[in-house]
């Protein structure tokens, strides 16, 4: 590997989700180079391409947020040391150089040389489970949306939210009060949503009809006007005026080449350690990329991942620098390159 014409960094953080802009945050207070690797147009991860009007409750800090405006302060923090950013770049290819240690990540674009490298790829590239019913397919962006990117687009509108999960709960809060009328259909009566989401909707009025499933999309006029819907405990069939439709029947994810790299992997998950290194030497990830035992798949947790991912791998770049950062509100940024340039110069002393 030739590294004479390639530009080395401290750190290749794989993924510019809320995980990966903390990770990048840290590195800059470690003073590393750092670079983020990301294959959307945008940084952000799901917050920004999926749900930017959807509000966050359990951000530490924020009784709630808009997506949006935590991917941008995410963007502020995480970028004010200046990171290299690349985006629509896939990983594809991993490889070590035994000499140096180096790894070089090659995407469709080049190839990244880095002395350490953070998998921050969330639940990988991922696409919404589509409605399993064949009348549905012709109103995709025309009625039926698996994704909120302006709220205005449900206004005044007769909602129909298919789903139990925490998006369907969350998005039938989030929509009240847009929308003229929202009701929510799921096919069992046990939901995977927060038990608080469930009961502020219920408080909200919003009916929530359990067993029952959607039959058809009806139309009037080339526009979608309403659906039949069936109890599947029962098999009463009911039709309801709608005139938008927001499934929320959770996504289908993989890792896609990162499958491929010589790391253990369980299913869509990459196996760390305490440490949030993986099998690979140099080689960490945090977020909901990971697996561990006690695993919480939650923005919250994949912070908490990212900081002891990048303390670790200070250490490890720098043997001499400690794991512990110190508590950023007893230093500014200027005094931790006072004491890391003191303790270089100690050192070389």
């Amino acid at each position: 590997m030739d590294q004479n014409n390639q530009d080395v960094f401290d750190i290749t953080i794989l993924g510019g989700g809320p995980v990966g802009l903390y990770a990048a945050y840290y590195a800059g207070l470690r003073h590393m180079k750092t670079k983020i690797i990301d294959s959307l147009d945008q940084l952000g991860g799901q917050l920004a391409t999926l749900y930017p009007e959807k509000y966050i409750y359990d951000v530490a800090g924020f009784p709630k947020i808009i997506a949006r405006d935590l991917v941008k302060n995410l963007m502020e923090q995480g970028l004010q040391y200046q990171p290299t950013v690349c985006l629509n770049e896939t990983a594809s290819g991993l490889s070590r150089d035994e000499q140096s240690g180096f790894y070089e990540i090659s995407t469709e674009k080049g190839r990244h040389v880095t002395r350490s490298l953070l998998i921050c790829a969330g639940a990988g590239a991922f696409q919404p489970r589509k409605l399993p019913v064949a009348s549905a397919n012709v109103w995709e962006g025309r009625g039926i949306h698996y994704f909120v990117g302006k709220k205005s687009e449900f206004a005044n509108k007769k909602l129909l939210i298919v789903g139990g999960g925490d998006s369907a709960l969350d998005w039938a809060m989030n929509l009240h009060g847009t929308a003229s009328h929202i009701t929510i259909i799921h096919r069992r009566n046990q939901f995977r949503a927060h038990e608080d989401s469930v009961r502020k909707v219920q408080n909200a009025g919003t009916p929530i009809l359990t067993f029952w499933e959607l039959k058809e999309v009806l139309s009037t006029d080339n526009k979608l006007s309403g659906v039949v819907i069936f109890n599947n405990q029962t098999k009463e069939e009911k039709t309801l005026a709608v005139d938008a439709i927001l499934p929320q029947l959770g996504f289908i994810s993989s890792l896609g080449a990162i499958k491929q790299w010589p790391l253990k992997i369980e299913g869509q998950s990459i196996i760390v350690d305490a440490k949030m290194q993986t099998t690979m030497p140099g080689v960490f990830a945090a977020g909901d990329v990971t697996g561990f035992e006690g695993k919480l798949k939650l923005i919250v947790t994949g912070f908490g991942e990212a900081a002891i991912a990048v303390n670790f791998a200070k250490t490890l770049l720098d043997p001499k620098a400690k794991a512990f950062p110190g508590h950023s509100s007893e230093m500014s940024p200027q005094a931790v390159t006072t004491i890391e340039t003191n303790a270089a110069t100690a050192g070389a002393a």
